[in-house]
């Protein structure tokens, strides 16, 4: 039995049943209906913590998606995952491979971003000024790809690559 099927949530068991209704008529192959579920039942693992269990469903998702873009929030979602668990490179990794599908995918780009600037952080604080400026550089860089894709995003980004004198946009407000 699917995960969102287990659930005693009304709104989830709802959503559930509808999107269920909606999968039954969409003009899709049974594989991408098939990807669906997993991906659906990933994302309720991960709702609730339940890591292990959303990346077992991700990675299934995954061998049955054709799709680019979906398969590209599938990576990304699996890179939140490394993220959350401090698996840093590893998040990264994923996060990349969601880009390289979907360049425009700007949430990926932001939390590439969040991890260079939180490593810069670290090497600072280790007194490591110049691996953290090149790894702030790495940060601002992305970021500024996210801005221009989502200009109405990334408030607290377009802040600090102000305040840090790495801003070469003029799409701040």
């Amino acid at each position: 039995m699917p995960r969102t099927q287990r659930n005693d949530n009304f709104i989830d068991k709802t959503f559930t049943v509808m999107a269920d209704m909606i999968l039954k008529v969409l003009p899709t192959s049974k594989k991408a209906k098939e990807a669906f579920v997993y991906y659906r039942d990933g994302m309720s693992a991960q709702a609730d913590g339940e890591y292990a269990e959303a990346l077992e469903n991700y990675y299934e998702a995954l061998t049955l998606e054709e799709n680019s873009i979906d398969r590209s929030y599938i990576l990304y979602n699996i890179g939140i995952i490394h993220a959350s668990n401090g698996e840093q490179e590893r998040a990264l990794d994923y996060y990349n491979q969601a880009i390289e599908i979907n360049p425009q995918f700007s949430s990926a780009l932001n939390n590439i971003a969040v991890i260079y600037h939180y490593q810069g952080e670290k090497a600072q604080e280790e007194q490591q000024q110049q691996d953290a400026e090149i790894l702030f550089d790495k940060a601002a860089q992305y970021w500024k790809q996210a801005i221009r894709l989502a200009p109405n995003n990334y408030i607290e980004a377009q802040n600090w690559l102000k305040v840090s004198g790495r801003s070469d946009l003029d799409i701040f407000f």
